[in-house]
């Protein structure tokens, strides 16, 4: 909400005239209420417009206007949406990154037979998760933001690739009990396709719109940090990333789709050496160059943990390795890949020996930083997104990373000062404009 200040300038104004004191005073009145309830106001009245994201060369663009984003991650939303008690924080979370001026959410649009499933087994679905996506999508579309949906998990939480190898051995059809099978057994790569196409052409109870035909949903993201070490060559992964690509792309070929990748350089890579945290980082069945390499991918995506990569604590090495790593992957996306590189993850752990909050701004602003220079000189930095974001009375959901932003005034400045500076380079997209007109205004 603005508040007016000036109250003294405004009576001396109006009070010398009688005439126009009341014409003035109504259109202060609407003023303050439409600068101050503007979105909602747009909600109420009418939906607000967005357009695909699309991609050229290195940049995203919106209406033919680059899009840089300023994004984060709230991989809860479609757990708490399936029951009325907890749903409010879902349209809390996005009117709150709206404000910001947050432009992206990532989430989950996966729970393999765990609590709250939506894939109970494989092809069964409950109907109830599957409306509380439906509502996130909408309310998305609602407050402005977009989203980058992920569809099945590499770790075990919400099942994961884990769920799919459990049900193929449990059904008699498993070719081997390693959760890496996911990547090459028919049978689970039949399961997996199928939930694809379920969720791709589900048809949105709210909006009547099929996710496929949605522009509210900015991308597609195959796993969530794939890896296949019983595979260190790779060769197994990449054939799953090209043939589910592939697959994405038949069905639908509106959204952008990436892979969902940390970013690792491969053991054919010569940046492995020098660029990777460790050496084990190439022994991981995954590379950044060849899996983002592929025509189906549309994007690369980059995770950044430094303080879970290396036994290295000391705070000012974690920063050097930030802006090496970095940079070495938007050179990949401008020299190699000829596409833009997002780092969709990045959080530093209050786990950490000696952690003190100030460095967690230092180490968002490094971050922040270069992709505002990598914008400003059209370079393949094409955004971020901090994991994670959680509104207040969340605590037990919270894991070492995550934050409610307005809590710390420095963080929360530093990630509003970002929507301002990417805005100013980019020009305000039509359904961001008049509120980042009120937020940047302040932020002076």
């Amino acid at each position: 909400m603005v508040i007016w200040h000036d109250d003294v300038a405004y009576n001396r104004m109006v009070g010398g005239t009688g005439v126009l004191y009341p014409i003035i005073g109504f259109v202060f009145c609407v003023a303050f209420i439409y600068m101050s309830f503007g979105d909602l106001w747009i909600d109420i009245h009418g939906e607000t417009k967005l357009s695909f994201v699309e991609r050229n060369g290195t940049q995203f663009v919106v209406d033919g206007r680059p899009f840089y984003i300023n994004g984060w991650n709230s991989y809860w939303l479609m757990d708490h949406g399936v029951d009325e008690s907890s749903r409010s924080r879902i349209s809390a979370m996005l009117q709150a990154g709206a404000k910001m001026g947050l432009t992206v959410c990532r989430t989950w649009a996966f729970n393999d037979g765990a609590y709250n499933a939506l894939q109970i087994s494989p092809g069964q679905f409950d109907e109830r998760v599957f409306r509380s996506l439906d509502h996130i999508i909408a309310e998305a579309r609602k407050h402005g933001i977009r989203l980058i949906l992920s569809l099945v998990n590499n770790l075990q939480a919400y099942g994961g690739k884990t769920q799919y190898v459990q049900w193929a051995w449990e059904e008699g059809v498993g070719l081997s009990a390693s959760n890496d099978s996911f990547f090459y057994d028919p049978s689970i790569l039949h399961y997996f396709k199928n939930y694809v196409k379920t969720v791709l052409t589900r048809k949105n109870t709210f909006t009547g719109i099929e996710y496929r035909d949605d522009p509210t949903i900015f991308a597609w993201e195959l796993i969530n940090e794939p890896r296949c070490i019983t595979d260190a060559s790779g060769d197994t992964l990449q054939d799953w990333i090209e043939e589910m690509s592939t697959f994405v792309k038949a069905i639908d070929r509106k959204h952008l789709l990436t892979v969902g990748l940390e970013g690792f350089y491969g053991p054919k890579n010569p940046k492995r050496l020098t660029v990777n945290p460790e050496f084990w980082a190439a022994d991981l069945g995954s590379d950044f160059i060849r899996n983002s390499k592929i025509s189906t991918v549309d994007f690369a995506s980059v995770h950044i943990y430094p303080d879970h990569w290396s036994h290295n604590q000391d705070i000012e090495y974690k920063l050097k390795f930030v802006s090496k790593w970095m940079l070495s992957h938007i050179e990949d996306g401008d020299e190699e890949l000829k596409k833009p590189v997002m780092f969709t993850e990045f959080g530093l752990s209050t786990e950490n020996k000696d952690f003190d909050p100030s460095q967690r701004d230092r180490f968002y602003k490094v971050i922040l930083d270069i992709i505002y220079k990598s914008a400003k000189r059209n370079k393949s930095g094409a955004g971020t997104f901090v994991w994670q974001f959680l509104i207040e009375g969340m605590e037990k959901y919270n894991d070492d990373f995550g934050i409610v932003p307005w809590e710390r005034p420095s963080t929360y400045r530093l990630f509003t000062e970002q929507s301002c500076r990417l805005a100013r380079i980019q020009g305000a997209l039509p359904s961001q404009k008049e509120h980042l007109k009120k937020l940047c205004w302040q932020r002076r």
